[in-house]
Protein backbone atom coordinates (compact mmCIF):
# COMPACT_ATOMS: atom_id res chain seq x y z
CA UNK A 1 0.00 0.00 0.00
CA UNK A 2 2.67 2.44 1.33
CA UNK A 3 6.28 2.68 -1.29
CA UNK A 4 9.30 2.49 0.65
CA UNK A 5 9.75 6.18 0.24
CA UNK A 6 7.06 6.82 2.04
CA UNK A 7 7.30 4.04 4.81
CA UNK A 8 10.87 5.47 5.44
CA UNK A 9 9.55 8.68 6.32
CA UNK A 10 6.67 7.45 8.20
CA UNK A 11 9.45 4.62 10.51
CA UNK A 12 11.39 8.22 11.27
CA UNK A 13 8.10 9.90 12.58
CA UNK A 14 6.93 6.83 14.33
CA UNK A 15 9.81 6.75 16.45
CA UNK A 16 8.18 9.91 18.55
CA UNK A 17 5.57 7.08 19.70
CA UNK A 18 5.74 6.95 23.28
CA UNK A 19 2.76 5.14 23.78
CA UNK A 20 0.96 1.82 22.79
CA UNK A 21 -1.41 2.73 19.36
CA UNK A 22 -4.05 0.21 18.62
CA UNK A 23 -5.89 0.07 15.10
CA UNK A 24 -9.09 -1.27 15.45
CA UNK A 25 -10.49 -1.83 11.93
CA UNK A 26 -14.11 -2.38 10.44
CA UNK A 27 -14.21 -4.25 7.29
CA UNK A 28 -16.50 -5.80 4.54
CA UNK A 29 -15.33 -7.78 1.43
CA UNK A 30 -15.16 -4.58 -0.53
CA UNK A 31 -12.16 -4.12 -2.76
CA UNK A 32 -11.26 -0.71 -0.37
CA UNK A 33 -11.17 -3.16 3.19
CA UNK A 34 -8.97 -4.70 1.81
CA UNK A 35 -6.66 -1.91 1.01
CA UNK A 36 -7.80 -0.16 4.15
CA UNK A 37 -6.27 -3.62 5.86
CA UNK A 38 -2.99 -3.04 3.69
CA UNK A 39 -2.44 0.67 5.00
CA UNK A 40 -2.85 -0.42 8.39
CA UNK A 41 -0.62 -3.77 8.41
CA UNK A 42 2.12 -1.15 7.06
CA UNK A 43 1.82 1.18 9.18
CA UNK A 44 1.68 -1.06 12.02
CA UNK A 45 5.07 -3.06 10.53
CA UNK A 46 6.83 0.39 10.93
CA UNK A 47 6.40 0.27 14.97
CA UNK A 48 6.75 -2.24 17.73
CA UNK A 49 4.49 0.11 19.42
CA UNK A 50 1.64 -0.60 17.17
CA UNK A 51 -0.60 -3.59 16.47
CA UNK A 52 -4.23 -4.00 14.42
CA UNK A 53 -7.12 -5.45 15.36
CA UNK A 54 -10.00 -6.09 13.28
CA UNK A 55 -13.08 -5.13 14.98
CA UNK A 56 -16.39 -7.29 15.83
CA UNK A 57 -19.15 -4.70 15.63
CA UNK A 58 -21.82 -3.64 13.15
CA UNK A 59 -20.18 -0.28 12.80
CA UNK A 60 -22.29 1.05 9.65
CA UNK A 61 -19.19 2.67 8.06
CA UNK A 62 -17.33 0.18 6.04
CA UNK A 63 -14.40 0.88 5.85
CA UNK A 64 -13.48 2.48 8.75
CA UNK A 65 -10.70 2.50 11.35
CA UNK A 66 -10.40 4.19 14.48
CA UNK A 67 -6.47 5.21 16.15
CA UNK A 68 -7.02 4.28 19.94
CA UNK A 69 -4.87 2.70 22.96
CA UNK A 70 -5.77 -0.49 24.13
CA UNK A 71 -8.05 -0.96 26.70
CA UNK A 72 -9.02 2.85 26.03
CA UNK A 73 -11.86 4.30 23.52
CA UNK A 74 -10.15 7.33 21.99
CA UNK A 75 -12.52 8.42 19.76
CA UNK A 76 -10.17 9.16 16.65
CA UNK A 77 -11.91 7.23 13.36
CA UNK A 78 -11.42 7.39 9.73
CA UNK A 79 -13.91 6.17 7.36
CA UNK A 80 -11.76 5.74 4.03
CA UNK A 81 -8.13 5.54 3.19
CA UNK A 82 -7.00 8.83 4.55
CA UNK A 83 -4.44 9.18 2.10
CA UNK A 84 -3.71 12.37 -0.12
CA UNK A 85 -3.88 15.67 1.13
CA UNK A 86 -4.95 13.31 4.16
CA UNK A 87 -1.73 11.33 4.84
CA UNK A 88 -0.75 13.65 7.26
CA UNK A 89 -3.65 13.80 9.04
CA UNK A 90 -3.23 9.99 9.73
CA UNK A 91 0.59 10.65 10.66
CA UNK A 92 -0.80 13.46 13.06
CA UNK A 93 -3.64 11.30 15.08
CA UNK A 94 -0.69 8.69 15.41
CA UNK A 95 1.55 10.66 16.89
CA UNK A 96 -1.32 12.40 19.47
CA UNK A 97 -2.71 8.93 20.01
CA UNK A 98 0.69 7.45 20.83
CA UNK A 99 1.93 10.59 23.26
CA UNK A 100 4.06 13.02 21.16
CA UNK A 101 3.19 16.18 22.42
CA UNK A 102 1.07 18.67 19.88
CA UNK A 103 2.51 22.09 18.71
CA UNK A 104 -0.32 24.03 19.43
CA UNK A 105 -0.62 26.80 21.86
CA UNK A 106 -0.38 25.96 25.67
CA UNK A 107 -3.82 27.91 25.85
CA UNK A 108 -5.94 25.75 23.04
CA UNK A 109 -4.54 22.85 24.68
CA UNK A 110 -5.76 23.42 27.45
CA UNK A 111 -9.10 24.53 26.82
CA UNK A 112 -9.46 21.52 24.99
CA UNK A 113 -9.10 19.31 28.03
CA UNK A 114 -11.37 21.23 29.90
CA UNK A 115 -14.32 20.95 27.44
CA UNK A 116 -17.71 19.50 29.13
CA UNK A 117 -20.58 17.82 27.44
CA UNK A 118 -20.77 15.10 24.85
CA UNK A 119 -19.14 16.28 21.32
CA UNK A 120 -19.21 13.72 18.55
CA UNK A 121 -17.68 15.14 15.75
CA UNK A 122 -18.26 14.29 11.42
CA UNK A 123 -16.09 16.25 8.94
CA UNK A 124 -17.27 14.98 5.11
CA UNK A 125 -13.85 15.61 2.91
CA UNK A 126 -12.70 15.01 -0.46
CA UNK A 127 -9.14 14.04 -0.63
CA UNK A 128 -7.89 16.62 -3.38
CA UNK A 129 -8.96 19.20 -0.74
CA UNK A 130 -6.59 21.27 0.33
CA UNK A 131 -8.30 23.24 2.99
CA UNK A 132 -9.91 19.36 4.83
CA UNK A 133 -6.94 18.36 6.37
CA UNK A 134 -6.85 22.00 8.67
CA UNK A 135 -9.96 20.83 10.11
CA UNK A 136 -9.15 17.68 10.04
CA UNK A 137 -6.27 17.83 12.03
CA UNK A 138 -7.91 19.92 14.38
CA UNK A 139 -10.69 17.45 15.71
CA UNK A 140 -8.55 14.39 15.76
CA UNK A 141 -6.68 16.27 17.97
CA UNK A 142 -9.35 17.43 20.04
CA UNK A 143 -10.54 13.95 20.00
CA UNK A 144 -7.33 12.37 21.17
CA UNK A 145 -6.49 15.27 24.13
CA UNK A 146 -10.71 15.00 25.71
CA UNK A 147 -12.37 11.75 26.20
CA UNK A 148 -15.54 13.86 25.60
CA UNK A 149 -14.82 14.60 22.26
CA UNK A 150 -15.18 11.66 19.30
CA UNK A 151 -14.45 12.57 15.53
CA UNK A 152 -14.75 10.67 12.22
CA UNK A 153 -13.31 11.78 8.99
CA UNK A 154 -15.55 10.37 6.20
CA UNK A 155 -14.47 10.10 2.57
CA UNK A 156 -17.32 11.67 0.62
CA UNK A 157 -16.30 9.60 -2.71
CA UNK A 158 -16.33 5.95 -0.25
CA UNK A 159 -19.66 7.16 1.49
CA UNK A 160 -21.55 8.71 -1.42
CA UNK A 161 -25.11 7.96 -0.49
CA UNK A 162 -24.13 9.50 3.03
CA UNK A 163 -23.27 12.96 0.83
CA UNK A 164 -26.71 12.78 -0.86
CA UNK A 165 -28.61 12.17 2.25
CA UNK A 166 -27.09 14.71 4.17
CA UNK A 167 -27.02 16.84 0.38
CA UNK A 168 -23.43 17.66 1.41
CA UNK A 169 -22.10 19.41 -1.86
CA UNK A 170 -19.18 21.35 -0.35
CA UNK A 171 -16.24 20.07 1.85
CA UNK A 172 -14.75 20.21 4.39
CA UNK A 173 -18.63 19.72 5.83
CA UNK A 174 -18.58 19.13 9.59
CA UNK A 175 -21.58 17.86 11.78
CA UNK A 176 -21.41 18.41 15.75
CA UNK A 177 -24.25 15.71 17.39
CA UNK A 178 -25.60 15.38 14.03
CA UNK A 179 -26.29 18.81 13.18
CA UNK A 180 -24.54 20.85 11.12
CA UNK A 181 -21.70 22.71 12.44
CA UNK A 182 -19.89 24.04 9.94
CA UNK A 183 -18.38 24.34 6.14
CA UNK A 184 -15.16 25.01 4.80
CA UNK A 185 -11.60 26.12 6.08
CA UNK A 186 -12.01 26.03 10.14
CA UNK A 187 -8.76 26.88 12.56
CA UNK A 188 -8.77 24.86 15.51
CA UNK A 189 -9.23 27.96 17.36
CA UNK A 190 -12.20 28.78 15.21
CA UNK A 191 -13.54 25.57 16.15
CA UNK A 192 -13.37 25.65 19.68
CA UNK A 193 -14.65 29.67 20.00
CA UNK A 194 -17.60 28.31 18.20
CA UNK A 195 -18.21 24.64 20.25
CA UNK A 196 -16.92 26.35 23.71
CA UNK A 197 -19.69 28.80 24.68
CA UNK A 198 -17.55 30.54 27.02
CA UNK A 199 -14.00 30.72 24.93
CA UNK A 200 -15.38 33.93 23.05
CA UNK A 201 -16.26 35.90 26.84
CA UNK A 202 -12.54 34.61 28.58
CA UNK A 203 -11.04 35.79 25.15
CA UNK A 204 -12.88 39.26 24.70
CA UNK A 205 -11.76 40.07 28.53
CA UNK A 206 -8.35 39.23 27.90
CA UNK A 207 -7.94 41.42 24.57
CA UNK A 208 -9.47 44.13 26.42
CA UNK A 209 -6.63 43.87 28.97
CA UNK A 210 -3.75 44.02 26.83
CA UNK A 211 -1.63 46.74 26.96
CA UNK A 212 -1.28 49.45 23.53
CA UNK A 213 0.47 48.40 20.60
CA UNK A 214 3.17 50.81 18.87
CA UNK A 215 1.58 48.91 15.64
CA UNK A 216 -1.20 46.77 15.16
CA UNK A 217 -2.12 44.49 11.49
CA UNK A 218 -5.12 44.08 11.36
CA UNK A 219 -5.04 41.15 8.44
CA UNK A 220 -2.86 38.17 8.50
CA UNK A 221 -2.61 37.72 4.78
CA UNK A 222 1.15 38.27 3.03
CA UNK A 223 1.06 42.43 3.25
CA UNK A 224 -0.07 41.74 6.61
CA UNK A 225 2.85 39.48 7.41
CA UNK A 226 5.30 41.56 6.04
CA UNK A 227 4.35 44.75 7.88
CA UNK A 228 4.67 43.01 11.11
CA UNK A 229 8.07 41.46 10.39
CA UNK A 230 9.22 44.78 9.17
CA UNK A 231 8.38 46.49 12.24
CA UNK A 232 9.13 43.82 14.88
CA UNK A 233 12.72 44.39 13.11
CA UNK A 234 12.63 47.97 13.97
CA UNK A 235 12.06 46.90 17.35
CA UNK A 236 8.75 48.43 18.42
CA UNK A 237 5.79 46.35 19.70
CA UNK A 238 3.90 44.64 17.16
CA UNK A 239 0.48 42.63 17.25
CA UNK A 240 -1.43 40.91 14.25
CA UNK A 241 -5.41 40.52 14.54
CA UNK A 242 -6.73 38.45 11.70
CA UNK A 243 -9.97 36.23 11.41
CA UNK A 244 -7.15 33.78 9.78
CA UNK A 245 -3.40 33.71 9.42
CA UNK A 246 -2.45 33.49 5.45
CA UNK A 247 -6.04 34.91 4.54
CA UNK A 248 -7.02 34.18 0.82
CA UNK A 249 -3.28 32.74 0.37
CA UNK A 250 -5.05 29.33 2.29
CA UNK A 251 -7.50 29.22 -0.61
CA UNK A 252 -4.92 29.07 -3.38
CA UNK A 253 -3.17 26.02 -4.39
CA UNK A 254 -0.54 26.18 -7.16
CA UNK A 255 1.32 29.31 -7.08
CA UNK A 256 4.25 29.76 -9.66
CA UNK A 257 4.83 33.42 -9.53
CA UNK A 258 6.38 34.14 -6.35
CA UNK A 259 10.20 35.17 -7.13
CA UNK A 260 13.04 32.60 -6.19
CA UNK A 261 10.36 30.16 -5.90
CA UNK A 262 9.39 27.90 -8.76
CA UNK A 263 6.35 26.68 -7.61
CA UNK A 264 4.52 26.13 -3.96
CA UNK A 265 1.29 25.78 -2.86
CA UNK A 266 -0.70 28.57 -0.46
CA UNK A 267 -1.00 26.54 2.83
CA UNK A 268 2.91 25.81 2.36
CA UNK A 269 3.43 29.33 1.73
CA UNK A 270 1.40 30.74 5.07
CA UNK A 271 3.09 28.06 7.24
CA UNK A 272 6.07 29.73 6.02
CA UNK A 273 5.43 33.27 6.77
CA UNK A 274 4.22 31.96 10.08
CA UNK A 275 7.19 30.89 10.86
CA UNK A 276 8.74 34.01 10.50
CA UNK A 277 6.84 36.29 11.77
CA UNK A 278 7.26 33.92 15.01
CA UNK A 279 10.87 34.40 14.97
CA UNK A 280 10.26 38.03 15.67
CA UNK A 281 8.46 39.18 19.02
CA UNK A 282 4.94 39.32 17.62
CA UNK A 283 1.37 39.04 19.05
CA UNK A 284 -0.34 36.96 16.68
CA UNK A 285 -4.31 37.10 17.49
CA UNK A 286 -6.13 35.00 15.20
CA UNK A 287 -10.43 33.88 14.92
CA UNK A 288 -10.76 37.84 15.60
CA UNK A 289 -12.94 39.69 12.73
CA UNK A 290 -12.24 43.68 13.12
CA UNK A 291 -15.71 45.48 12.86
CA UNK A 292 -14.91 49.00 13.94
CA UNK A 293 -12.23 51.52 14.40
CA UNK A 294 -11.07 54.25 16.63
CA UNK A 295 -9.66 56.95 15.26
CA UNK A 296 -8.45 60.32 17.59
CA UNK A 297 -5.47 60.55 19.18
CA UNK A 298 -5.83 56.92 21.06
CA UNK A 299 -6.16 54.69 17.69
CA UNK A 300 -7.93 50.79 18.05
CA UNK A 301 -9.71 48.21 16.69
CA UNK A 302 -13.13 46.79 17.44
CA UNK A 303 -13.80 43.09 17.38
CA UNK A 304 -16.96 41.40 16.89
CA UNK A 305 -15.99 39.62 20.55
CA UNK A 306 -16.72 42.87 22.02
CA UNK A 307 -12.65 43.77 22.29
CA UNK A 308 -11.13 46.65 21.63
CA UNK A 309 -7.18 46.37 21.04
CA UNK A 310 -5.63 49.90 21.62
CA UNK A 311 -2.69 50.90 19.35
CA UNK A 312 -0.43 54.39 18.54
CA UNK A 313 -0.54 53.41 14.97
CA UNK A 314 -2.57 51.39 12.83
CA UNK A 315 -2.15 49.07 9.80
CA UNK A 316 -5.14 47.60 7.33
CA UNK A 317 -4.17 44.59 5.62
CA UNK A 318 -7.52 43.00 5.78
CA UNK A 319 -7.59 41.54 1.97
CA UNK A 320 -10.07 40.96 -0.18
CA UNK A 321 -12.87 38.12 -0.42
CA UNK A 322 -14.69 36.32 -3.73
CA UNK A 323 -16.75 38.14 -5.33
CA UNK A 324 -20.21 36.73 -5.41
CA UNK A 325 -22.68 37.53 -8.53
CA UNK A 326 -25.82 38.88 -5.92
CA UNK A 327 -28.84 36.96 -8.33
CA UNK A 328 -31.18 34.89 -6.79
CA UNK A 329 -30.81 31.74 -5.54
CA UNK A 330 -26.94 32.28 -5.12
CA UNK A 331 -27.10 32.53 -1.16
CA UNK A 332 -29.62 29.87 -0.99
CA UNK A 333 -27.80 27.46 -2.75
CA UNK A 334 -24.25 28.34 -1.10
CA UNK A 335 -22.76 25.25 -0.33
CA UNK A 336 -25.66 23.02 -1.68
CA UNK A 337 -24.55 23.54 -5.77
CA UNK A 338 -22.95 27.14 -5.60
CA UNK A 339 -19.06 26.93 -4.71
CA UNK A 340 -16.24 29.01 -4.78
CA UNK A 341 -13.07 26.95 -4.49
CA UNK A 342 -12.95 24.43 -7.82
CA UNK A 343 -10.28 22.26 -5.98
CA UNK A 344 -12.09 21.65 -2.72
CA UNK A 345 -15.42 20.93 -3.91
CA UNK A 346 -15.24 20.08 -7.52
CA UNK A 347 -14.74 16.33 -6.46
CA UNK A 348 -18.09 16.10 -5.33
CA UNK A 349 -19.27 16.79 -8.86
CA UNK A 350 -18.13 13.80 -10.33
CA UNK A 351 -19.83 12.46 -13.45
CA UNK A 352 -22.53 15.93 -13.38
CA UNK A 353 -22.37 18.64 -15.09
CA UNK A 354 -21.73 22.24 -13.88
CA UNK A 355 -20.85 25.83 -14.25
CA UNK A 356 -17.71 27.80 -14.06
CA UNK A 357 -18.70 32.12 -13.74
CA UNK A 358 -16.16 34.04 -15.23
CA UNK A 359 -14.10 34.18 -18.08
CA UNK A 360 -10.46 35.44 -16.36
CA UNK A 361 -7.54 33.66 -15.21
CA UNK A 362 -9.47 32.03 -12.44
CA UNK A 363 -12.44 31.22 -14.22
CA UNK A 364 -10.47 28.87 -17.15
CA UNK A 365 -8.32 27.26 -14.51
CA UNK A 366 -11.17 26.45 -12.38
CA UNK A 367 -13.08 24.81 -16.03
CA UNK A 368 -9.73 23.40 -16.80
CA UNK A 369 -9.36 21.83 -13.78
CA UNK A 370 -13.18 20.28 -12.92
CA UNK A 371 -13.20 19.45 -16.74
CA UNK A 372 -10.81 16.61 -15.55
CA UNK A 373 -13.62 15.38 -12.79
CA UNK A 374 -17.02 16.26 -13.90
CA UNK A 375 -19.34 15.34 -16.82
CA UNK A 376 -19.67 18.61 -18.51
CA UNK A 377 -18.25 22.44 -17.88
CA UNK A 378 -20.27 25.65 -19.31
CA UNK A 379 -18.11 28.23 -19.07
CA UNK A 380 -20.24 32.13 -18.55
CA UNK A 381 -18.33 35.30 -19.42
CA UNK A 382 -19.76 38.84 -19.10
CA UNK A 383 -17.67 39.81 -21.58
CA UNK A 384 -17.98 39.35 -25.63
CA UNK A 385 -14.66 37.51 -24.89
CA UNK A 386 -12.63 35.42 -22.84
CA UNK A 387 -9.55 37.69 -20.67
CA UNK A 388 -7.32 34.66 -19.55
CA UNK A 389 -3.77 34.75 -20.85
CA UNK A 390 -3.92 32.87 -24.44
CA UNK A 391 -2.02 29.42 -23.14
CA UNK A 392 -4.81 28.82 -20.88
CA UNK A 393 -7.44 29.77 -23.43
CA UNK A 394 -6.19 27.33 -25.67
CA UNK A 395 -5.62 24.17 -23.30
CA UNK A 396 -9.33 25.36 -22.72
CA UNK A 397 -10.52 24.90 -25.92
CA UNK A 398 -9.27 21.90 -26.36
CA UNK A 399 -11.14 19.67 -24.06
CA UNK A 400 -13.80 17.52 -25.49
CA UNK A 401 -16.37 18.33 -22.67
CA UNK A 402 -15.97 22.33 -22.35
CA UNK A 403 -18.42 24.93 -23.66
CA UNK A 404 -17.55 28.48 -23.47
CA UNK A 405 -20.99 31.07 -23.58
CA UNK A 406 -19.55 34.58 -24.05
CA UNK A 407 -22.17 38.07 -23.80
CA UNK A 408 -23.80 36.47 -21.35
CA UNK A 409 -25.01 37.68 -18.00
CA UNK A 410 -26.06 35.15 -15.25
CA UNK A 411 -29.83 36.08 -14.23
CA UNK A 412 -30.49 33.59 -11.29
CA UNK A 413 -29.34 29.88 -9.86
CA UNK A 414 -32.11 27.24 -10.04
CA UNK A 415 -32.92 24.44 -7.47
CA UNK A 416 -35.44 22.48 -6.02
CA UNK A 417 -35.17 24.09 -2.47
CA UNK A 418 -32.40 21.33 -1.71
CA UNK A 419 -29.97 21.43 -4.03
CA UNK A 420 -28.75 23.28 -7.61
CA UNK A 421 -30.46 21.86 -10.87
CA UNK A 422 -29.51 24.67 -12.74
CA UNK A 423 -29.20 28.41 -14.02
CA UNK A 424 -30.77 31.15 -15.92
CA UNK A 425 -29.00 33.35 -18.13
CA UNK A 426 -29.12 36.56 -20.57
CA UNK A 427 -27.83 36.62 -24.11
CA UNK A 428 -26.53 40.19 -23.56
CA UNK A 429 -26.18 40.65 -27.90
CA UNK A 430 -29.89 39.28 -28.00
CA UNK A 431 -31.57 39.79 -25.48
CA UNK A 432 -32.91 36.14 -25.19
CA UNK A 433 -33.28 34.82 -21.98
CA UNK A 434 -31.39 30.72 -21.60
CA UNK A 435 -31.55 27.69 -18.97
CA UNK A 436 -28.99 25.66 -18.52
CA UNK A 437 -29.00 22.57 -16.38
CA UNK A 438 -26.08 21.47 -14.12
CA UNK A 439 -25.77 20.20 -10.64
CA UNK A 440 -23.23 23.20 -9.38
CA UNK A 441 -22.00 26.34 -10.19
CA UNK A 442 -18.14 27.96 -9.49
CA UNK A 443 -17.99 31.55 -9.54
CA UNK A 444 -15.16 33.11 -10.37
CA UNK A 445 -14.93 36.59 -10.98
CA UNK A 446 -12.88 38.21 -8.98
CA UNK A 447 -12.63 39.48 -5.63
CA UNK A 448 -13.76 42.55 -3.31
CA UNK A 449 -11.78 44.78 -0.74
CA UNK A 450 -12.47 43.34 2.43
CA UNK A 451 -13.67 47.49 3.60
CA UNK A 452 -17.34 47.87 4.37
CA UNK A 453 -16.17 48.02 8.32
CA UNK A 454 -14.58 51.01 7.41
CA UNK A 455 -16.66 52.83 5.08
CA UNK A 456 -16.95 56.60 6.44
CA UNK A 457 -14.31 56.48 8.53
CA UNK A 458 -11.51 56.16 6.00
CA UNK A 459 -11.67 57.57 2.53
CA UNK A 460 -12.33 54.59 -0.12
CA UNK A 461 -12.75 54.37 -3.94
CA UNK A 462 -15.60 53.72 -5.58
CA UNK A 463 -14.75 50.42 -5.84
CA UNK A 464 -14.49 50.43 -2.02
CA UNK A 465 -10.51 50.21 -1.86
CA UNK A 466 -8.61 52.32 0.81
CA UNK A 467 -6.66 55.15 -1.09
CA UNK A 468 -3.19 55.53 0.13
CA UNK A 469 -0.32 57.27 -0.45
CA UNK A 470 3.25 56.53 -2.13
CA UNK A 471 4.70 55.58 2.13
CA UNK A 472 0.83 53.50 2.50
CA UNK A 473 -0.87 56.43 5.03
CA UNK A 474 -4.67 56.46 4.60
CA UNK A 475 -6.67 59.19 4.56
CA UNK A 476 -6.49 59.04 8.59
CA UNK A 477 -3.20 59.87 10.63
CA UNK A 478 -1.65 57.16 12.24
CA UNK A 479 -3.59 54.75 10.09
CA UNK A 480 -2.00 52.35 6.92
CA UNK A 481 -3.03 50.19 4.97
CA UNK A 482 -1.35 47.70 2.19
CA UNK A 483 -2.03 44.52 0.18
CA UNK A 484 -5.33 43.52 -1.51
CA UNK A 485 -7.98 46.10 -0.15
CA UNK A 486 -6.03 49.57 -1.44
CA UNK A 487 -5.98 50.91 -4.76
CA UNK A 488 -2.81 49.65 -5.54
CA UNK A 489 -2.54 47.95 -8.31
CA UNK A 490 -2.00 44.13 -9.73
CA UNK A 491 -3.71 42.20 -6.97
CA UNK A 492 -0.65 39.78 -6.58
CA UNK A 493 1.18 38.43 -3.32
CA UNK A 494 4.25 39.83 -4.16
CA UNK A 495 3.44 43.05 -4.75
CA UNK A 496 1.47 42.52 -1.54
CA UNK A 497 4.39 41.66 0.45
CA UNK A 498 6.30 44.81 -1.04
CA UNK A 499 3.93 47.02 0.02
CA UNK A 500 3.73 45.66 3.17
CA UNK A 501 6.59 46.43 4.48
CA UNK A 502 6.49 49.69 2.90
CA UNK A 503 3.81 51.06 4.47
CA UNK A 504 5.29 49.67 7.88
CA UNK A 505 8.36 51.64 7.32
CA UNK A 506 5.81 54.49 6.50
CA UNK A 507 4.25 53.61 9.87
CA UNK A 508 7.55 53.94 11.95
CA UNK A 509 8.65 56.90 10.47
CA UNK A 510 4.85 57.94 11.61
CA UNK A 511 5.36 57.08 15.01
CA UNK A 512 9.31 58.74 15.29
CA UNK A 513 7.72 62.00 14.33
CA UNK A 514 4.54 61.83 16.38
CA UNK A 515 6.96 61.12 19.47
CA UNK A 516 9.56 63.90 18.68
CA UNK A 517 6.47 66.20 18.14
CA UNK A 518 5.03 64.87 21.72
CA UNK A 519 8.60 65.41 23.31
CA UNK A 520 8.53 69.51 21.53
CA UNK A 521 4.98 70.05 22.98
CA UNK A 522 6.08 68.41 26.45
CA UNK A 523 9.72 70.94 26.20
CA UNK A 524 7.32 74.26 25.17
CA UNK A 525 5.00 73.22 28.09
Amino acid sequence: MLDANLKDQLKNYLTNVSKDIELVASLDDSPKSEEMMGLLNDVAGLSDKISVREANDDDQRKPSFQVTRPGEDIGVHFAGLPMGHEFTSLVLALLHVGGHPPKEKPELLEQITAMDGEYEFETYISLSCHNCPVVVQALNLMAALNPNVKHTMIDGGVFKKEVEDRQIMAVPTVFLNGKEFGAGRMTLEEILGKADDKASERQAQQLNDKEPYDLLVVGGGPAGASAAIYAARKGIRTGIVAERFGGQVMDTLAIENFISVQETQGPTLVAQLEEHVRQYEVDIITNQKAVGLVTGAHKGVELESGATLKSKALMIATGASWREMNVPGEKEYRGRGVAYCPHCDGPLFKGKKVAVIGGGNSGVEAAIDLAGVVEHVTLIEFDDKLRADAVLQKKLHSLPNVKVIVSALTKEVQGDGKKVTGLTYEDRTTGEMHEVELAGVFVQIGLLPNSGWLKDVIKLSPRGEIEVDAQGQTSVPGVFAAGDVTTIPYKQIIISMGEGAKAALGAFDYLIRSSVEEDDQSSAA
